[in-house]
C-alpha cells in the first residue's frame, strides 16, 4: 500500500484528494493535514465523510510527514510548498505539489506572475511539470511533481497537438474559459458569495491571469522554443466565473496555417490522443459540456474549422477539482509508483 499524506485536506482540492484516495485500492492516507482545523475531526469538518474517516487533523510538519509517507500531496496556497520543502525531505518521499511554485522554469516569471519570491528555486530544475498525457515518462522518475493548474491543463491539452505539429499559428491563440465557484477555493470572499455570484457571469484577471505564462510556457514547448532562453508564445488569456460548483470548459481560437485541412486536424488529435485513457475525442463539429465530465478524470474535447475565419475553434472540458487539480495529483501519484494510471480514477461522470 501506498502511504499518503496529505497537506491542505481541508481545501476543495485537498478534499478531493480524500474522496480519491479513500477508493484507491492501493493507497492509504496517514496525515490529514490543515492549519485550520489541527485537532478537529476531518469527518466534522466534512461531514460526507462520517463514519468513512476517523482521523484528526494533523499540522503542517512535513518533516515528520516525510517519514511516515511515501508521497505527499501539498494542496496548498502559493509559496507554502515552497517554504517547506528540502533535500531531507526529497529523500524520504515523493511530492506532488498542487500549488503553483514548481511549474514555472524560470523564476523571474513565477515571481512577477504571482508577487512574491521564490523560496526554494533550486528545486525548480528538477522539478516535473505533471501533466501526465504529455510528461509522463519524466514524471515516472521524479522526487516533485508541479501538479498543473485546472485552466491550464484544459487549456494545454486542448491545443498541444495542433501547435506541437505545427498546424496553427501559435501567436494568435486567444483562450476564453469559464470557471466554477470551485476552482477560487474554499475561503470566505465577498466576490464568490452565493448572492455575489448567482445570475451573473464576469471575467476577471483580465489580461493578468497568472495561469497565462504557465500556458505560454507549455505551449512554447510544444513548438520546440526555448522557454528558459527567452523564446515564448503569448496568447491572450481570459477567465471568466459562472455560477456552478464544478467544470472548466475553454474555448479556444487560433489562425490555421496555410493549407491546413480538418483532416490534418483530426488526424493530429488521433495520432496524440488515441490511446490516453481519460481525454475522450467527441470529433469534428461535435464540442464538449462541463455536466459531461463532472465527478470525473476525463477531458472531453471537440473542434471545428471555421472556413469563412480561416480559423481553429476548439473547446475543451474537464471537473476542476478531479482532473484540473485531485485526479490529476493521484493520475502522478500513480505513475510515479509504476499502476495503471486510471486506478482508483474509473470514475463514471455525475449526472444530473
Amino acid at each position: 500500500m501506498i502511504k499518503a499524506g496529505i497537506i491542505g485536506s481541508t481545501g476543495y482540492a485537498g478534499a478531493e484528494i480524500v474522496r480519491l484516495l479513500l477508493q484507491h485500492p492501493q493507497a492509504e492516507i496517514v496525515w490529514y493535514g490543515s492549519r485550520s482545523y489541527i485537532d478537529q475531526k476531518y469527518a466534522d469538518v466534512y461531514r460526507n465523510m462520517f463514519d468513512l474517516v476517523d482521523e484528526r487533523c494533523l499540522g503542517e510538519d512535513m518533516d515528520e510527514l516525510a517519514k511516515k509517507a511515501d508521497v505527499i500531496f501539498t494542496a496548498t496556497p502559493q509559496g507554502l510548498c515552497a517554504s517547506l520543502v528540502n533535500e531531507k525531505i526529497l529523500q524520504d518521499t515523493k511530492i506532488v505539489d498542487l500549488s503553483a511554485d514548481f511549474r514555472i522554469k524560470r523564476v523571474d516569471v513565477y515571481e512577477k506572475w504571482y508577487k512574491r519570491t521564490h523560496e526554494a528555486a533550486q528545486f525548480i530544475p528538477e522539478a516535473v511539470y505533471g501533466l501526465c498525457e504529455i510528461n509522463r515518462e519524466s514524471i515516472s522518475k521524479a522526487r516533485l511533481v508541479a501538479n498543473p493548474g485546472c485552466y491550464t491543463t484544459t487549456s494545454i491539452l486542448t491545443l498541444y497537438p495542433l501547435v506541437a505539429d505545427g498546424l496553427i499559428d501559435p501567436d494568435t491563440i486567444i483562450i476564453d474559459a469559464k470557471s466554477g465557484t470551485s476552482g477560487a477555493g474554499r475561503g470566505t470572499k465577498l466576490p464568490n458569495l452565493y448572492c455575489e455570484v448567482n445570475e451573473s457571469i464576469k471575467p476577471y484577471g483580465v489580461a493578468s491571469h497568472r495561469h497565462t505564462p504557465e500556458i505560454e510556457e507549455q505551449l512554447s514547448y510544444a513548438a520546440g522554443l526555448d522557454y528558459q532562453g527567452g523564446q515564448s508564445i503569448l496568447i491572450s488569456f481570459t477567465p471568466h466565473l459562472v455560477p456552478m460548483n464544478r467544470g472548466i470548459l475553454a474555448t479556444c481560437y487560433a489562425k490555421l496555417k496555410d493549407g491546413v485541412t480538418a483532416d490534418q486536424i483530426s488526424a493530429s488529435y488521433e495520432n496524440r490522443y488515441k490511446d490516453e485513457y481519460f481525454i475522450r475525442l467527441l470529433g469534428a463539429g461535435n464540442f464538449p459540456e462541463t455536466r459531461w465530465v463532472e465527478g470525473s478524470n476525463f477531458v472531453d474535447i471537440g473542434w471545428t474549422v471555421d472556413e469563412r475565419t480561416g480559423r481553429l475553434i476548439a473547446c475543451g472540458a474537464l471537473d476542476n477539482l478531479v482532473k484540473g487539480a485531485a485526479g490529476q495529483a493521484v493520475q502522478n501519484m500513480n505513475i510515479l509508483f509504476g499502476l495503471e494510471e486510471n486506478t482508483g480514477l474509473k470514475l463514471v461522470p455525475v449526472f444530473p
